[in-house]
């Protein structure tokens, strides 16, 4: 775990100027999530290897770890170390550079980017107060949960934005149980309630992980806990279903199922509290619960407000044109859930979904290239929705794919949803390392996984 040091004031000493490295078009990408880490691994097979351009990877982590995955990792239901990559050497297979640290702000005129120095768990510094140079900038930071300004939120519950607070809240959910277990008197009413605020994907998905992982958990040997009697799951949400941005029988479909699990699903719902003790809603009811997980609304990092007067949407996503580039600034582009782009003739903004991400990164490797070489007319960004599968664990995963006939969609569920969501995390793989290595980490993965509990237990 590092921290990031206040950048030095006018004072003190100034921050470091990186030097440019010769002539080579220099591409920074900043963030290094599925549209950020796919873009840089491509371009440096196409690029960086061949000394036709330098590309570097900043990213305020040292590991990636796909997104979509991470209510599994809360749940415990995955162990982060066997998916997770290490920048440094991805970079150094593929053909770009990683440097370590946080964006706090650019200076578009002099084209160059600010990181904070960071330091480790004893306070000394590990990288200085510096600037980067850049003749292209990709911001590729993301999106963060909205607290929506309710009072106790960052204080009593656990949001889903990084491996890091994915795993704050398995730790939690595991003592929380250790405790239940070794305390004299009986397990108290909350104790070992969860309640998720925001029945979104993530949300959705969650509940019916945890579900299936504190049941696991419980049979190794915490036999004080009555799953069925002890442990409760509410999930939340304001809007009048589950999973808004997706067709309402699909939703229905996942209701059925979870209200079969004894999932507590509220609708219509607004949370106006969150308490060490629950959840408090607009009609006055009090939900008890002492594991508390917000997954309710998504908006831009603060950082992308103090980007050197870069637009910004509401929710604080850079506006980019067709082209994926700023409004304000051609040298500046933005992928992925912290770009705001409204396609020509609709009126809604691409969803913040990983195949959004993946699609924008490869529009970017062909269309990079271009930029180098001198073209300013750039192509057009154009998004195919190939529809959503939401997973429910080891009881089901439910789809609704696009494309197969114009104005159509075709519902799937069952098995070959499950292989069809489990493909999704396949071709990012393959993006980022090709089909031999994706098959030998499958087959790895798989020989463990038979010899290893099925839920983490520390």
């Amino acid at each position: 775990m590092t921290d990031h040091l206040p950048s030095p004031s006018a004072s003190e000493v100034p921050p470091l100027i990186v030097a440019r490295q010769g002539d080579l078009h220099h591409i920074v990408i900043v963030g290094g999530g599925a549209g950020g880490l796919e873009l840089a691994t491509q371009l440096g097979r196409k690029m960086g290897r061949k000394k036709k351009a330098h590309i570097t990877l900043v990213d305020k982590a040292r590991t990636h770890i796909w997104k979509p995955l991470l209510h599994e990792i809360a749940a415990g239901s995955m162990d982060t170390g066997r998916h997770e990559l290490e920048y440094q050497a991805q970079g150094h297979w593929h053909g770009f550079k990683y440097r370590y640290g946080e964006m706090i702000g650019i200076d578009r005129t002099a084209k160059r980017v600010h990181l904070a120095a960071t330091a480790d768990e004893d306070g000394r510094q590990i990288t200085p107060d510096r600037w980067i140079p850049y003749d292209t900038l990709v911001v590729a930071v993301g999106s963060v949960s909205n607290a929506f300004g309710t009072p106790g939120v960052y204080q009593n519950a656990v949001m889903l934005d990084t491996p890091e607070q994915a795993e704050r809240f398995n730790r939690r959910l595991l003592n929380a149980c250790v405790r239940a277990n070794s305390q004299p008197g009986p397990v108290r009413p909350g104790q070992l309630h969860v309640a998720i605020v925001g029945a979104g994907a993530t949300g959705t998905e969650l509940s019916a992980e945890l579900h299936s992982s504190l049941r696991g958990l419980v049979a190794f040997g915490l036999d004080k806990i009555n799953p069925e009697k002890d442990i409760k799951i509410t999930l939340i949400e304001a809007a009048p279903r589950i999973l808004t941005a997706l067709p309402e029988r699909m939703a229905d479909a996942v209701t059925n199922v979870l209200s079969g699990l004894g999932v507590d699903i509220r609708t219509n719902a607004m949370v106006t509290e969150v308490t060490a003790d629950g959840v408090k809603l607009a009609s006055g009811e009090f939900v008890p619960s002492e594991l508390v997980v917000w997954a309710a609304g998504v908006k831009g990092p603060d950082v992308l407000a103090k980007l050197d007067g870069l637009e910004v949407s509401r929710n604080n996503m850079l506006i980019v044109k067709p082209t994926l580039q700023t409004t304000l600034d051609d040298n500046v582009f933005a992928i992925g859930d912290c770009a705001y782009l409204v396609p020509p003739g609709e009126e809604a903004p691409l969803p913040p979904r990983a195949q959004t991400a993946h699609q924008e990164s490869s529009h970017l490797v062909k269309q990079l290239p271009r930029r180098i070489a001198g073209e300013t007319n750039l192509a057009p960004f154009k998004y195919q929705d190939f529809g959503s599968l939401v997973s429910l664990g080891h009881y089901s995963t439910f789809g609704n794919l696009m494309g197969f006939v114009q104005g159509k969609s075709m519902r799937i569920e069952g098995f070959i949803a499950k292989m069809m969501y489990r493909s999704l995390y396949k071709m990012h793989e393959m993006a980022l390392h090709g089909p031999i290595k994706v098959t030998l980490d499958t087959l790895s993965r798989l020989l463990t996984r038979r010899t290893e509990p099925q839920v983490k237990l520390h």
